[in-house]
């Protein structure tokens, strides 16, 4: 498993020892990522093949996994994802575990294509946040805030939903782009580096909701190609 190191001067995001300080740790003095680095045993590349061909995105329940033919290291990587589940049901969460062929993109022609692909932030009414790890192919990408740009900031952008929008760039038009979610996606700035989120470790990331003490962690889904391998993704 690939091991997350946070890059020098990253002062947004923290690593903690355990399930417990992940879960009680608050979102402070800017840090709006946590990181709970494990290194996970089992094969998970022999669980994605046992699941066979798919497309899109997949939804893995424990009957499933359970049936699957798995070798003892495909059985350990089983069970890991499986005590994940339990944990985070165990916190009052409602955890989905997928396995990922692809996710719909919008129309590569939008002004701002809102799919997760696109750099973005999550949001909620009340406080909240995104809890998610990736077992295994690609994995989710993070962006500073520092190294990022609201696209609805972006002048040509702002011009180009104004026409979308038809209307003046007035309180309605800001309520179109939050209808819209266009306000919740963001550009990396020139010379941004992005950081992956690596493989086996347990994140809780910060979400864009009324009175939050810090920002929202901006991250995306990782751009993926042809031959690329299918994603296990747990989320919530």
């Amino acid at each position: 498993m690939a091991a997350f190191h946070p890059t020098p001067g990253h002062p947004r995001t923290r690593t903690v020892g355990s399930f417990a300080e992940l879960a009680a740790a608050s979102f402070t003095a800017g840090v709006n990522a946590l990181c709970w680095t494990r290194t996970l045993p089992g094969d998970f590349a022999e669980v994605v093949t046992r699941l066979g061909d798919g497309e899109g995105v997949v939804p893995l329940d424990e009957s499933r996994l359970h049936a699957l033919p798995l070798t003892p290291a495909g059985r350990a990587a089983r069970d890991c994802m499986l005590a994940d589940l339990a944990l985070l049901r165990a916190h009052d969460l409602t955890p989905e575990l997928n396995c990922i062929h692809s996710y719909a993109r919008d129309d590569a022609r939008a002004a701002v294509p809102t799919d997760v692909y696109s750099f973005h932030a999550d949001s909620a009414t009340v406080e909240s946040a995104t809890w998610l790890c990736t077992y295994h192919g690609p994995a989710s990408e993070g962006l500073r805030n520092e190294d990022a740009l609201r696209r609805v900031e972006d002048p040509a952008t702002r011009t180009a939903l104004l026409r979308e929008y038809g209307g003046a760039d007035d309180a309605g038009f800001r309520a179109f782009l939050r209808d819209q979610h266009y306000d919740l996606h963001y550009a990396a700035l020139p010379g941004a580096r992005p950081y992956a989120f690596g493989l086996g470790h347990l994140w809780r990331i910060a979400v864009d909701w009324p009175g939050s003490a810090v920002p929202p962690c901006i991250h995306r889904a990782p751009p993926t190609g042809p031959g690329d391998p299918p994603r296990l993704l747990l989320i919530s």
